[in-house]
C-alpha cells in the first residue's frame, strides 16, 4: 500500500523514519547510470532524487521529514511576509529551520483531509513541477523508470511516480488539494522546492500555480527568498561533511 508521507520523505531527501538512510543515497549508490548519462536538466527523477546537478533543500531542513520541512519554510514564509519585512537577498542562508507550530493552521496534525492525503497532494505538485520544463518524452520515460527501479522506493510507490508522470498536467486538481489558505502557501512551498525555474516553462508554471492559488506577489516573492535560502549549491554539504 502507497505511504504518501514515506514517498514526500523520500522524494524529498528525508531521513526515512527507523533509518539512517535516505532514498537520495540509495539511488547514488544503485545506479552510477545516473553520473555516466545525466538526465535531462527537469527530468522528474535527477530533480527529485538528487542525481543532477542544481540545488538541494539542506539537510537541516529535510531532518525534520518531507511534511514538517514544506510546513516550516512555508509558515516561516508566511511569518515574514505578514510582519512586513523585505525577502531575504539572495545568496543568504538561514540558520536551522524550525518545524511550524503545533497551534497554526500549517502544522501537519492540523489538515483537514487529514496528512496522508495532503502529502499526496503534495508530491503531485511536486511531480507537476518537475515536468514542467516539457523535456519529458519517451526516451526520458524510460531513463526515469529504470532510475525509479533502481532507488528501491517500492513496487507502489513506483508504480504511482511513473502513473503520475503520464498524466497530463491538471493544475485544477492540484489547487483544488489545498483546503486551507496555510495548504495554499505549502503547495507553493512544495513545488519551489523542487525546482530552480531556470527554464521560461518553469518559471510559466510557478507563475500560474501562485495565480490559481490567489497568492500575493509579494507572498510569492517571501516564499522564493525562503526555500532559496534553504538550498545550498550541489555538494557543498556533503564536501562540508567529509572535510
Amino acid at each position: 500500500m502507497l505511504d504518501p508521507k514515506k514517498l514526500l520523505d523520500d522524494l524529498l531527501g528525508s531521513k526515512v523514519p527507523g533509518t539512517e538512510s535516505t532514498v537520495r543515497e540509495k539511488a547514488d549508490q544503485a545506479t552510477q547510470l545516473a553520473k555516466d548519462n545525466p538526465l535531462a536538466a527537469g527530468a522528474l527523477v535527477a530533480v527529485l532524487l538528487g542525481t543532477g546537478p542544481g540545488r538541494k533543500v539542506a539537510k537541516s531542513a529535510l531532518k525534520l521529514g518531507g511534511l514538517a520541512a514544506v510546513a516550516g519554510l512555508a509558515y516561516k514564509a508566511y511569518q515574514s511576509y505578514q510582519n512586513g519585512g523585505k525577502p531575504a537577498p539572495a545568496g543568504v542562508h538561514e540558520p536551522e529551520l524550525l518545524p511550524a507550530p503545533e497551534d497554526t493552521s500549517f502544522h501537519p496534525s492540523q489538515a483537514p483531509q487529514g496528512e496522508s492525503e495532503f502529502a499526496l497532494a503534495l508530491v503531485r505538485t511536486m511531480i507537476a513541477a518537475a515536468k514542467a520544463d516539457g523535456h519529458v518524452d519517451d526516451e526520458e520515460r524510460r531513463k526515469i523508470a529504470d532510475k525509479i527501479a533502481g532507488s528501491h522506493i517500492g513496487p507502489d510507490a513506483e508504480s504511482f511516480l511513473l502513473g503520475e508522470l503520464a498524466r497530463p498536467l491538471d493544475i485544477d486538481s492540484l489547487v483544488a488539494a489545498a483546503h486551507t489558505d496555510a495548504q495554499k502557501i505549502e503547495l507553493y512551498t512544495a513545488a519551489r522546492m523542487t525546482i530552480e525555474p531556470h527554464t521560461r516553462a518553469e518559471r510559466g508554471f510557478l507563475d500560474m500555480l501562485a495565480g490559481r492559488l490567489k497568492l500575493p506577489d509579494a507572498l510569492v516573492d517571501h516564499i522564493e527568498a525562503t526555500v532559496s535560502a534553504a538550498k545550498v549549491p550541489g555538494g557543498v554539504e556533503e564536501s562540508a561533511a567529509s572535510a
